[in-house]
């Protein structure tokens, strides 16, 4: 029997994505995103930058992940949003129109974000060549099983498979589906149809 093709299921925690104008508002003319450290898509980072996410009924504060963008975008697990009092929809990264409204807050200025907060679509990460050997195209929606090994695990159905040349093979949960899972650690997902 052949072996079982899996990857790695990685959580992404409550982040933004900010444009250069954004950044300088926020952080002052001359600002420039520092590398904190290097995340598992090649040329992402965590930086060094935070701000503070300023909703209806509270704050967050969140890491900015680099490089900058060519929009602005908060992307919150479901009680991040509860907590801060904003509706966020389930969107894939860039799909922003019409979502949650947030301000954002710096140590040097502040902007009011019409829109841009999301819950990030569950979605798995994958070079044509992993696609052609998972038998999964770019968009396709798919049911992953993850298993933690400790007793809970946990089929997510609506998963979108992102192909791209320069992604690396993985799938990115939130926190909530973290902890839904009991995904702690290195934890790996296959595929189930």
């Amino acid at each position: 029997m052949a072996e079982e093709l899996k990857f790695v299921v990685e959580t992404s925690a409550r982040h933004v994505h900010v444009t250069d104008a954004t950044l300088k508002v926020l952080f002052g003319a001359d600002a420039e995103l520092t590398v904190k450290k290097m995340l598992s898509q090649p040329g992402q980072y965590a930086s060094n930058q935070k701000v503070t996410v300023v909703g209806p009924k509270g704050q967050l504060a969140c890491s900015i992940l680099g490089p900058t963008r060519k929009a602005d975008q908060v992307e919150l697990s479901f009680t991040d949003a509860r907590t801060i009092g904003v509706a966020v929809p389930v969107r894939e990264s860039g799909d922003t129109a019409g979502s949650a409204a947030v301000k954002l807050v710096g140590p040097c200025g502040e902007v009011e974000l019409a829109e841009g907060a999301i819950a990030a679509k569950r979605h798995i990460h994958m070079t044509p060549a992993d696609a052609e050997a998972f038998g999964v195209t770019n968009g396709e929606i798919v049911s992953v099983k993850v298993s933690a090994g400790n007793g809970r695990d946990t089929i997510f159905g609506d998963t979108v498979v992102r192909v791209h040349p320069t992604y690396a093979l993985a799938m990115h949960i939130d926190t909530d589906e973290c902890n839904a899972a009991s995904a702690f650690g290195l934890v790996y997902g296959t595929i189930v149809k």
